[in-house]
């Protein structure tokens, strides 16, 4: 048992603690849609991020602009069939340009070593598939970076928003119950997964979807530039629900100190 609030951590993946600006899942859903002759914009391929992939080719599609593109390239509506095509595609597109997209955050090793001096365990959850995941895990593994257990979103009835990946974390690493977790996310709907699980959550901004930038593109952004973007992703994830909002992992340490400070602070009451 952890002295700190907490007894373990729940990290995703792409974009948290892997592939600065998640960029891996946003070239291949791209992809995807232009092998089907319909263009879609960065920004409608990173909408829906944290979804499961199939999901997430089914809420791109359901876009307005995309619906009526494909109609209009197609000339009928989008239909399931269609979304089953494009996510079987996805699959080995994905599986052949993971290996240039493992690259860790700067920061993750030393954060992750914090966590387990103060006694807590590493889960992990993620939108990609068992598969896709086998292809990262040893390539993370051998880079430093290796989580206790790993979730993947069909591995559990429902991906995120719904708490199911939170939740088999919670049961592989022996906790009571997910109110021992602490849920780290880049994506919005992660951050609704925490908030269903009942575990506190922290958003990420510099690294993920949100911002969406390698690490040489946010080095480039004028000053003035990154500040005003951090800060409008920062309120979008308040207004969310996230309990804590960090830029990158090297503020885990700040935020572990916080709820037990805020947990000393309850129990002095």
């Amino acid at each position: 048992m952890s002295d700190f609030p907490v007894e373990a951590v729940v990290l995703d993946w792409a974009g948290t603690t892997i592939d600065h600006g998640s960029r891996a899942p946003v070239e291949v859903f791209r992809e995807v849609f232009r092998r089907e002759g319909v263009a879609v914009t960065e920004e409608e391929a990173r909408a829906p991020m944290g979804l499961a992939k199939r999901n997430h080719i089914a809420a791109v599609l359901e876009m307005p602009r995309v619906a009526a593109e494909w109609e209009a390239v197609k000339g009928t509506p989008h239909a399931s069939a269609d979304v089953d095509r494009m996510y079987a595609s996805f699959l080995p597109l994905q599986k052949e340009i993971l290996g240039r997209h493992v690259e860790l955050v700067p920061g993750v090793v030393e954060a992750i070593a914090e966590c387990r001096r103060r006694g807590l365990r590493i889960g992990s959850s993620t939108g990609y598939t068992r598969e896709l995941m086998d292809v990262v895990e040893p390539l993370a593994a051998a880079a430093g970076y290796a989580p206790d257990v790993v979730v993947c979103a069909d591995e559990v009835p429902q991906g995120r928003p719904a708490p199911d990946m939170i939740e088999r974390n919670a049961e592989l690493l022996g906790l009571a119950s997910t109110r021992g977790v602490l849920k780290v996310d880049d994506t919005i709907v992660g951050i609704e997964a925490g908030r269903r699980a009942g575990c506190p959550t922290v958003g990420v901004c510099r690294t993920g979807n949100a911002l969406g930038l390698s690490l040489e593109e946010v080095s480039a952004l004028p000053v003035d530039e990154l500040a005003d973007r951090l800060a409008a992703i920062h309120r979008a994830f308040r207004e969310a629900g996230a309990d804590f909002v960090v830029d990158d992992l090297t503020e885990l340490p700040v935020v572990l100190d916080a709820l037990a400070a805020r947990t000393a602070a309850a129990s002095a009451d």
